[in-house]
């Protein structure tokens, strides 16, 4: 056995709780080591050196190079003191904070055994009631449709249908989401994400001049809570971009430091080499734009009038926040955040924009999902022009659901692209089985699938702008087949044992499955990702198809199965 390959660490993704009486516990251990079997030996922490319950371990995940043991324990007493037992060829090892050991002193074992010494119900990370059957659709506003033909609409620039660059505008507005909400009902939507809505001089709205006004190109307040109340009367939730790290360089606080300065009550509101020049732009900012000044976050001022910001939109009745580029944002500022937007509202959502390892935003202290950024990367390449093996897809998906806790990975937001990528049909070359067989994965995947605007007719294009163009609601290019498929597969979601079961990713020769399991139903997706034909005789329901048939899956095929649990 590969002893530097052990490893666990209490009260991390290998020890938390998922509810007041339930522990996850996870051991890894090299992917190439065959044990007999792994156990945990567990009992309160004062009564673990006379008596010790049992529990079996069973492999949840394989990345490649590790193999990560899992039980769930169910527990009466929550003082828990543990270690594990391991059996390879005949051969019994123990591991505790000693390490690796061939033998183990049990009568001293409270020096040394690993332990959860309390599990306090507000340290435990809630999913939101919401999320298990959400689906949801990303909207880029300007671009998506337009209902109010009555406003001043001077600004627009760009024909709905014409050639957009980053500085188009073409008209989209609130009162056209409201008057396509029974459209995106029918396609299966059950939560909008709207980018953002408020005062701001692009079309983007990324840049705020003011967070509580609404963008007279969007509409008005009155408008937006029209939305709001529409979308909650077909039961569908409306969560808004929220835009914390930076501001416009017009926003009112920062043109007060450039004009007052040092003398501004609000120098200490932005990390600035001296008084603010917009010119040389001495001052952090977003990117390399100068004209979005970076909020000081580690000012407890600045933590103050954001936060207010985030509870009005709550009042405002968004149902959950997306926090734009999160990972620039303070620690202390998020902790506060979901503090005082909890308390408010429970069961409103919280995202952050992370692209890339996001475990220490995701302990129950800060957000409750990200963007996931790294599923979509995994879909890209064994979706893509150039798949990688099927093999190498089910280790990156291990190796994802192992990175973070259960309820994190079940409020993660499944894309395949958004506002800052490419299409996800370019990404594939314009294979629309591909994207098909991408968008099963997403929706298989623990987590809440998610569509951005277009991707059901399929919209394609290239990266910002060539991926924000205008909703054709010609639907000219549409193919009324690759329509039912869009909403057959996201009609998977409403199964039981997606929402919220547990997960496996395999993989064998050219086929990767991913099976969920729970509600006392299993649901098993297998997928062609090579280009050669399959045998793959499966019994149960088929609830989704795609090339495949007479016992065969084919190159770009997907099968989604359902039996009994």
């Amino acid at each position: 056995m590969n002893e530097y390959a052990v490893y666990h660490q209490p009260e991390s993704r290998f020890a938390y709780a998922l509810d007041p009486n339930t522990l996850s516990i996870t051991l890894r251990v090299a992917a190439s080591d065959k044990l007999d079997s792994v156990e945990i030996l567990y009992n309160t922490k004062y009564d673990f050196t006379r008596e010790r319950f049992t529990v079996p371990m069973h492999v949840s995940a394989c990345d490649g190079k590790f193999s990560y043991y899992r039980a769930v324990v169910r527990l009466t007493d929550v003082r828990f003191a543990y270690v594990f037992r391991i059996t390879e060829k005949g051969k019994t090892y123990y591991y505790s904070e000693d390490g690796l050991l061939d033998d183990y002193d049990f009568d001293l074992a409270y020096y040394t055994f690993f332990q959860f010494p309390f599990i306090n119900a507000v340290d435990v990370m809630p999913v939101v009631g919401w999320v298990s059957d959400a689906t949801f659709y990303q909207i880029f506003v300007d671009r998506f449709a337009r209902g109010d033909f009555d406003k001043d609409d001077g600004y627009i620039n760009t024909p709905w249908n014409g050639e957009i660059d980053r500085h188009s505008f073409t008209g989209g507005d609130l009162d056209g989401i409201t008057e396509k909400l029974d459209y995106l009902f029918d396609l299966g939507i059950t939560a909008l994400y709207l980018t953002p809505v408020f005062l701001s001089s692009s079309n983007h709205k990324y840049n705020v001049k003011d967070y509580l006004r609404v963008d007279p190109q969007f509409g008005d307040t009155e408008k937006l809570l029209r939305l709001i109340r529409a979308a909650h009367d077909r039961n569908m939730k409306v969560v808004i971009d929220c835009v914390f790290n930076h501001c416009d360089a017009e926003h009112e606080i920062f043109a007060d430091v450039v004009k007052r300065g040092r003398k501004s009550k609000y120098y200490d509101w932005f990390l600035t080499d001296g008084v603010p020049d917009i010119e040389k732009g001495n001052y952090a900012c977003f990117a390399r734009c100068k004209r979005m000044p970076k909020w000081n976050t580690s000012n407890a001022a600045v933590r103050r009038y954001l936060i207010d910001i985030a509870l009005e939109y709550v009042s405002l009745g968004f149902d959950g926040l997306r926090l734009d580029v999160a990972d620039e944002i303070s620690h202390d500022m998020w902790r506060q955040l979901r503090r005082e937007i909890k308390a408010a509202a429970p069961d409103t959502l919280i995202i952050g924009e992370i692209w890339h390892d996001n475990e220490h935003w995701l302990r129950g202290d800060q957000f409750d999902g990200v963007m996931n950024y790294k599923l979509q990367k995994i879909l890209i390449d064994g979706f893509g022009k150039d798949p990688v093996r099927a093999t190498v897809v089910s280790e990156r998906m291990n190796k994802l659901l192992v990175a973070n806790l259960e309820q994190a990975n079940a409020m993660a937001l499944n894309f395949l692209d958004n506002h800052d990528t490419p299409r996800f049909l370019r990404l594939a070359g314009g294979n629309k089985d591909k994207l098909l067989c991408a968008f099963v994965a997403a929706v298989m995947f623990p987590g809440m699938p998610c569509v951005f605007y277009g991707t059901e007719l399929p919209l394609d294009g290239d990266g910002d702008p060539d991926c924000r163009k205008p909703f054709d609601w010609m639907k000219a290019n549409q193919n009324e087949a690759y329509l039912q498929n869009v909403k057959a597969i996201l009609g998977l979601k409403k199964q039981a044992a997606l929402s919220g079961g547990n997960a496996t990713v395999s993989a064998c020769g050219d086929i990767l499955t991913i099976t969920r399991r729970g509600g006392g139903e299993c649901v098993t997706a297998y997928f062609n990702i090579g280009k050669k034909s399959a045998k793959l005789a499966v019994s149960g329901k088929i609830l989704f198809s795609l090339s495949y048939g007479d016992d065969t899956i084919f190159g770009n095929g997907v099968l989604v199965v359902k039996n009994n649990n």
